[in-house]
């Protein structure tokens, strides 16, 4: 039977623990076809949590305890947590669960069904319908609660998750085996691990769902979230941003574009000014210069997962050729349509410096952009093509 385990991190929650293992053992009850056990991860709580989850052991056999020597953060905690109810009790699933009882474990037989028809990672939802955060919190809460959601799908532009700083889910070893080497360091010791965790399940394709669920406010006890979580968070978001954005397909592609202007116009001024070549020769030397030069770039490092094998290159290089024949064909093409159709003419003068934008200007801008358009879909289509996935038995 396959074994879930609720992982609980605790830190001076000697007055929440019976309570909420109580709560979690009711839950059990509802759950069909997984073996359930809870494990507290106590970071050396000055009010002797540990020693009640001791004592609980005695009667809770499916009870499990780890003990941190020095408090280590809340990411650190379900870190040590995971890795020991993955490797050494035989989990197949964890569920992440707050000791305070903000957390509903009546969704628990939910979230497993969710494991069970294939999702990887299930997320506890208040911003799903059917989920809430509680009525009586304050303005400044519910803004802090919301707004902040809504600045973590902002800046990583996913809107698909509604719940990013989710603290209830649960998740596969699959999951965590992927993600766990990406984890370490002091950012996310802290509840950054949260939204660092689940933005780099996103990014691996893991398959997400979300479970509503009423958020509840703790009754006993305050909360350890500190005001280094929002500049953690946020130094996180941007840094994490900034890398999609750098390694990213379509940004290596405009670099590499941008690099091949450059040699095809230094190119250009070798052969025809220094060379002396006729300029008609000299062009069309300059372009195939650029043209190799991209391919060549481009293989190494835009589509370095698609990389290209010896005996393909030749017949690629071809390709690329024609490719980029069609780009300069639909740049000529507007020009023409620009000069001979529409006519040339000034549209206005920009400011101050007094140059005149003309409608030449504006098509061979717009031929550009969409030469580039054709280009980047006719790489990924016809020359580094994605591979199908290979089914196994």
């Amino acid at each position: 039977m396959k074994k879930a385990f609720v992982i609980i991190p605790t830190y001076n929650e000697k007055e929440n623990v019976v309570k909420v293992i109580a709560v979690l053992n009711d839950a059990f009850k509802k759950v069909q076809g997984w073996q359930m056990g809870i494990l507290v991860v106590d970071d050396t709580s000055p009010d002797k949590t540990y020693e009640v989850v001791e004592e609980l052991r005695k009667t809770h056999k499916h009870l499990s305890l780890l003990i941190n020597k020095q408090k280590a953060g809340l990411g650190a905690a379900y870190l040590k947590g995971m890795e020991y109810a993955f490797n050494t009790l035989g989990a197949d699933v964890i569920i992440e669960f707050d000791a305070d009882l903000s957390h509903d474990s009546t969704k628990i037989p939910q979230m497993l069904a969710k494991i069970d028809e294939g999702y990887d990672l299930v997320l506890g939802s208040r911003y799903v319908k059917g989920g809430g955060i509680p009525d009586d919190w304050g303005l400044h809460r519910k803004l802090l609660s919301v707004v902040g959601n809504m600045v973590v799908m902002t800046i990583l532009t996913n809107f698909t998750i509604h719940d990013w700083t989710a603290g209830y889910r649960a998740l596969t070893k699959e999951v965590y085996t992927a993600v766990e080497p990406e984890m370490h360091g002091e950012q996310f010791s802290g509840y950054t691990f949260q939204v660092g965790f689940l933005h780099k399940a996103v990014t691996k394709g893991f398959k997400i769902a979300e479970v509503p669920y009423k958020f509840v406010d703790r009754q006993i006890g305050y909360s350890k979230i500190g005001p280094e979580y929002i500049e953690n968070l946020l130094k996180y978001l941007f840094q994490a941003r900034f890398q999609e954005i750098i390694g990213s397909r379509i940004f290596k592609f405009a670099v590499v574009g941008g690099i091949g202007a450059s040699i095809q116009l230094s190119s250009l001024f070798v052969l025809y000014r220094l060379a002396q070549l006729p300029y008609q020769l000299a062009f069309f030397l300059a372009i195939e210069i650029a043209v190799a030069s991209n391919f060549a770039v481009n293989n190494a490092w835009t589509f370095s997962d698609r990389k290209l094998e010896l005996s393909e290159l030749p017949s690629s290089f071809l390709k690329f050729n024609l490719a980029s024949a069609g780009s300069i064909l639909i740049q000529q093409a507007l020009a023409l349509f620009g000069q001979f159709v529409i006519g040339l003419f000034t549209l206005f003068t920009l400011p101050i410096i007094g140059i005149g934008i003309t409608t030449g200007m504006l098509y061979a801008v717009i031929g550009i952009l969409l030469g580039m358009f054709w280009n980047f879909f006719a790489y990924n289509a016809f020359i580094w093509k994605k591979q199908p996935a290979v089914k196994t038995a």
